[in-house]
């Protein structure tokens, strides 16, 4: 958060001691891009990342806030401390508040100054249409939120799926001009393709009690994955506010609305039809991101047939040279974190993408793969697998905004899951080499390894010299020591002449 390098080094993903000194300096040091913002909702997204990463930790991460980061931060008496006071402040309530506004006020009673936007954060924040979208089916729906403070303006949209608990998807956050525009496509986009949506007004009170349900299921879901091991670690999204961000923002913001007199809604309450998700997901997609890991799921009609987007059109000679995407390409499951920052020509077509990922991961391409897009799924044309042929379709077609994702799988058998992310749109600088390799982390699993877990295994045999099977897997690897495997190792400048190489 905060612009800080986006690799992570907290005890588990590096080799360094943990320092809480440097950390609390870092932060600090991190806040100036804070101080020098305009508006007081990035202090708010700032706080809400900063407290979404302890909420895992309940009461203790609590007790870590009131009793060492806030008098650590105030000890540095600094408008940066302030800023990140006036940020941890925003988000939290009870003794956490109180704590965060007591340690703001010494400071400027001290003579330490505010960033410019303080006395903007402190204004009400109103609330003032709130609205329901929802497909005829109820498989899922959508809360819209128009928030506004100070002559500025918001909308949040939280996507929910009826068919997992009712819990929330995704959280996006849209300028409030941008919102009506994307309705409007959303309206015609799903009238075109046989779904009627109904829109309902929400008082403030069963808006509250809609979001609080969301938001608790997804919150049971994320637990149970951490317990299995299997949640994502936060700050994937590098400098993008992702979910866990929002949530925390929405959570501050609807603490304040008058509660339902409605008793909180049972885990898994809902209607529980498996049905997946419906084009009212398309909501996502059109703002820059899809409602699921990989883009706007395809809804299940019955006999499990998929019924997808239509694909937009390809790019014409006539549209112009197409622009660069930056875009991380991030093995799910890898802990820690492997993943590979790449620029690509926007209309680079799938079957071309496909052979850069192999070269950027270092696969073999002995096996079959996909692309799972909101489009359908793409990859070698096989009827019998539902796969539609990957040549003809480009990642501008399938990725069409900034934070759009699809996913990416290799080796049925391992799968390797790759999620791709669009994190910018550049334009085109001819005296850069384009494919090329930017950032990355840590080196690829060898193939046929077992996946993700077997590679785990790996780790541990090669680890212990006296495992059974140390030997078999050095023999295996074609190694003599178990040292000449650096899973760490990565060079984006050698991944950079690898693709030079491509024809």
């Amino acid at each position: 958060m905060f612009g800080l390098p986006g690799e992570c080094s907290c005890p588990e993903c590096s080799a360094d001691d943990f320092d809480p000194q440097r950390l609390i300096n870092e932060l600090v040091a991190a806040a100036g891009d804070l101080v020098e913002s305009e508006d007081p909702l990035d202090a708010e997204l700032a706080g809400a990342a900063f407290v979404s990463i302890g909420e895992a930790a309940g009461e203790a991460f609590e007790e870590a806030l009131v009793g060492g980061f806030i008098p650590q931060f105030e000890a540095r008496a600094s408008t940066e401390a302030i800023a990140m006071l006036l940020a941890i402040g925003s988000v939290t309530e009870g003794r956490v508040r109180r704590a965060a506004s007591a340690a703001t006020e010494r400071l400027v009673a001290a003579g330490v100054p505010q960033p410019r936007w303080a006395a903007e954060l402190n204004e009400p924040v109103t609330l003032t249409d709130c609205w329901r979208l929802v497909d005829t089916q109820e498989t899922a729906s959508m809360l819209t939120c128009l928030f506004r403070r100070a002559g500025r303006s918001h909308t949040v949209v939280i996507n929910v799926n009826h068919g997992d608990c009712g819990a929330a998807d995704e959280i996006l956050l849209f300028p409030m001009d941008q919102l009506a525009t994307t309705l409007e496509m959303i309206q015609a986009d799903t009238r075109d393709s046989g779904v009627e949506i109904t829109k309902e007004a929400l008082d403030p009170a069963e808006l509250r009690w809609q979001v609080e349900t969301a938001l608790d299921a997804r919150a049971v879901h994320d637990s149970d994955e951490r317990e299995l091991g299997t949640a994502d670690a936060p700050g994937d999204d590098d400098d993008l506010p992702g979910y866990r961000t929002l949530a925390a923002l929405m959570r501050a913001r609807i603490s304040v609305l008058p509660a339902s007199s409605k008793p909180p809604a049972a885990h898994g309450a809902g209607d529980g039809r498996d049905a997946g998700r419906t084009v009212v997901e398309m909501l996502a997609q059109l703002a820059g991101n899809g409602g699921s890991p990989f883009g706007a799921l395809a809804p299940m009609l019955p006999r499990g047939r998929a019924t997808v987007a239509t694909l937009p059109a390809k790019r014409k000679k006539s549209d112009g040279v197409a622009l660069v995407y930056q875009i991380k390409v991030q093995l799910r499951g890898a802990k820690p974190p492997i993943w590979r920052r790449l620029e690509v020509p926007a209309d680079i077509n799938l079957a071309r993408l496909h052979t850069i990922i192999q070269v950027a991961f270092d696969w073999y391409d002995g096996h079959l793969h996909v692309f799972q897009t909101p489009y359908g799924e793409f990859g070698v044309a096989d009827a019998e697998l539902g796969h539609r042929a990957e040549a003809p379709v480009t990642l501008e077609q399938v990725a069409p905004h900034v934070r759009s994702k699809i996913r990416y799988t290799y080796d049925f058998g391992d799968d390797w899951e790759h999620d791709i992310l669009v994190e910018k749109v550049l334009d085109r600088d001819e005296t850069a080499s384009c494919p090329r390799c930017t950032g990355g982390r840590r080196a690829a699993p060898p193939e046929d390894c077992g996946g993700i877990w077997g590679y785990a295994d790996l780790m541990e045999v090669l680890a212990d010299p006296a495992h059974p099977e140390h030997e078999d897997k050095l023999e295996w690897l074609g190694l003599d020591d178990a040292e000449q495997f650096d899973p760490a190792g990565f060079d984006a400048a050698e991944v950079t002449k690898a693709l030079s190489h491509l024809h």
